[in-house]
This record gives C-alpha cells, structure tokens and sequence, in this order.
C-alpha cells in the first residue's frame, strides 16, 4: 500500500516534467496550489473508469488525452468523502498502472491529522490515507547562501548565533513600527531604503554631512537592513519600520561617542509616543532622570515596550524603570538579569554607504529590538511586555550568574509563541 502512496505522490511532483502526451496524467500542480497554511492529506479510491464515452446523462470526467478516465463511482465517493470528513478537494487525477483515482484533500479545521487519517481509514470507501509528505533535494549547499543574497551576510556571525534564518521563516518583523531615539541616521543608506517611514529632530542644529550619523546608522542597520536586496547586510527585523527620533549628536569625526540631554531626548520620547510606536530603542545610558523615567512609564502604561542598554548601575536611564527590557552582550556582564545577545565584533552599517564591525551593549539593544519585533509580528495580539520577557527567559539557555549570562534561544520562543496561541484557539473553539 506504501507504493500506491508514494506513486501517487510522485505523480504529484514529477507531472508535467515531460513533454509528450500522457493519458495518465493531470495537468500540472502549481507550488501554490501545494502550500497551504492548513495540512494536507493524500487519499485514492479504487477507479474503474469507462474506456468509452457513457450514456447520455452520466458525469464521469476525462483528465487528459484519450485514454484512462474517471468513473462515476470513483468520482461520487471523492466527493462525498471531502462533504463528510470537511475537507476540500485541492487536486485530483487518476493513476491507470495502479488503477486508483488519486485526490489530495486540504484539512478545513485545526484537527490533527493523525485524526483525519483514522477517520478516513475506516471508510470502506477509501484504498489508502496518508499525509501530504515533503521531500527534500540532498544538494550540498551552505545555508547562509540558500538564505541570504547579501554579499556580507556570511559575516554577521550574530545572525547564525541567533539562528535568523530559520527565525525568517516565521517572522520578519512585517507590521511593527519601531522607534529609534539615537543620533540621525542615513537615511539614504542603500540597505536602508524603505525600511526608515519617518525622521524627526529635537536638536536645534543638524550636521551638515551624513558622516555624523554613525552610531544612529550603526543601530538602524542592525535593526532594519533589507534582506535579500543583493546588498550589504541582513537586519534582523528587516520588514518592520523604522521611525528615526534624532536627540543625540557625535562628538567627534568618525568616532561613535555621542552625547544627548534631558531635553532633547524627552522631546524625541514625546515625539515617538504621539507618533504611536509599539517599540522603542534606546542604546544609550545615563544617570536617573525623574523626567525621562515619568515620560517612559506613562509610555509603558499604555503598552509600548521600550529597549535599554545595560550599563553600569550608576547609569540608571533607561533601564532602571520598570518595564524596560535591559539588554547586555554575552561578554559584557552587567546584570545576572539583562537579557543578554551577541555584541562583540558586529557587522553593521556606516553612513555613506559603508559598512563596519561594531562591538558594545548599544549593539546587544538594537539586535534585541530587532528579536522583540519578530516576536510582536508572529503575535495573534499585541503581547506586553512582561510576557515578552518571560517568553525569552523561560525559552533561553543555562540558568544565569553573576559572571555568565543565559543567551536567548529565539526560535524556541517563536515555537513556544506559536504553541500557546495554537492552544488558545482550540479554546476558543470548543468554548463555542
């Protein structure tokens, strides 16, 4: 029974390849008529078909060419097995050499379909059930080039910690708008374009070049970079959008050292909040401000979820308020409790169409924002904050200590996600 299956399967893949006539085959089935968000199930029924044109009044079918046709029977009980089992009949052909009608049925419900199948094997009517199995080339070919067409992609050794590319699979970041309150950024960066929707300035002078821009194009790239563009680098969330909050300026040519005060950052945090953002960067630290500290928690009040770079406790802003999220690089160990990513030796942008290694806990922030925008995206409703962080902790690696940070396991906590509001559902459907 296992070869009528895989036949039929194969049918399935290989159909079309050729170019003579067939009598046994469909026409071809498209890659989008395959995928689907809901399974899929193989099912054939014994075919008889008629090797002549019946009666005046019957409905059997011709599939192509002048030979192996479908029956009435065949047809009939196609039919009534999708009617009784709420399945949808997404392709269908018969298969003369092992003489059965050949239907792929798509599952309309969230049952399992273990469940589906031994339902269907107790139908007198049905030869074989079975899933709708995928099958794999065995080319040997580096993931990161399967990935990624972006030249630099291979260096962003913090992209393979973080396991993005399977993470891309899930989630991209698509639908969450996230402000960066940093320096300016350069917006004409070309593996930024489309990712920055809008910038605004507290500062009453601008820099009259985009060299200085670093720090704020630095964090920006490491965000947002657009993926698969054949340029550059790949951000880590590069489908979300970036609204840029200029409120700190560089201090000296091509050096990253930045500076910001009381003022100009409260004037881009209103700023950000009026905008309506979900997300906040901020890759800066200071002493406690009871200003900056009230604009934040009236901002966490209302669900917005703000990220902060772990420094030393002396520097209490931002992350000192409840509810921001403190993030810290695995070798940079500020507190047992921080959240902690990669941040030594980061590939990133540069203004001017350039691009740089970056190291520090301002980097370990911005690729955590970037991970807090995959995990919002895949969300069925906006998660708070609190839960974010417990997903990320329970999901994460070693208990941590003083001296060695947990790194967060990203796609365990996408799966986790994906499992609670898989069970939420379910609920929600047996409550009706």
């Amino acid at each position: 029974m296992r070869a009528v299956a895989h036949a039929c399967l194969l049918t399935l893949v290989i159909v079309g390849a050729g170019t003579g006539n067939s009598s046994a085959s469909s026409p071809p089935i498209s890659s989008t008529q395959i995928e689907s968000q809901h399974p899929r199930v193989v099912v054939t029924f014994a075919n008889e078909p008629r090797q002549s044109p019946g009666p005046a009044g019957t409905t059997g079918r011709r599939y192509a060419g002048e030979g192996y046709l479908l029956a009435q029977s065949a047809h009939r009980q196609a039919k009534r097995v999708a009617a009784r089992y709420s399945l949808r009949e997404v392709a269908s052909w018969p298969i003369k050499m092992l003489a059965v009608h050949c239907v792929v049925y798509e599952i309309l419900d969230d049952r399992p379909v273990a469940i589906v199948l031994a339902a269907l094997s107790k139908d007198s009517s049905v030869a074989l059930a079975e899933p709708l199995t995928e099958f794999h080339t065995l080319s040997d070919a580096k993931q990161p080039s399967a990935a990624y067409n972006d030249p630099l992609y291979d260096l962003q050794t913090n992209l393979t910690a973080l396991d993005i590319a399977n993470a891309h699979a899930r989630s991209q970041g698509a639908g969450v708008r996230i402000g960066l309150i940093d320096t300016g950024v350069d917006t004409q960066h070309a593996d930024l374009h489309g990712r920055i929707v809008r910038t605004q300035s507290s500062l009453d002078s601008h820099p009259t070049s985009a060299g200085a821009y670093r720090h704020g194009t630095a964090m920006a790239g490491l965000i947002v970079a657009v993926a698969n563009n054949h340029v550059g680098i790949v951000g880590i969330a590069p489908l979300a959008q970036l609204e840029v909050y200029e409120a700190c300026w560089q201090l000296q040519p091509d050096s990253d050292a930045a500076v910001c005060n009381t003022f100009t950052l409260a004037k881009a945090l209103a700023a950000a909040l009026d905008s309506g953002v979900q997300l906040v960067n901020m890759s800066i630290a200071g002493p406690a401000d009871p200003l900056l500290a009230a604009l934040v928690e009236a901002a966490v009040k209302r669900g917005v979820t703000f990220v902060g770079a772990a420094a030393d406790p002396a520097d209490g802003f931002p992350t000192s308020i409840p509810g921001v999220i403190a993030v810290q690089g695995l070798d940079h160990v500020f507190n047992a409790d921080a959240l902690s990513v990669p941040a030594t030796h980061i590939l990133t942008l540069r203004p001017d169409n350039q691009y740089d290694f970056e190291s520090g806990t301002s980097v370990a922030a911005a690729e955590m924002t970037g991970v807090i925008a995959l995990l919002i995206s895949s969300a069925a409703s906006r998660p708070t904050t609190r839960a974010l962080v417990s997903l990320l902790k329970e999901t994460s690696g070693a208990a941590a200590s003083a001296t060695t940070p947990s790194s967060i396991n990203l796609n365990a906590a996408l799966a986790k996600l994906d499992a609670e509001q898989h069970r939420g559902r379910m609920a929600a459907r047996e409550s009706h």
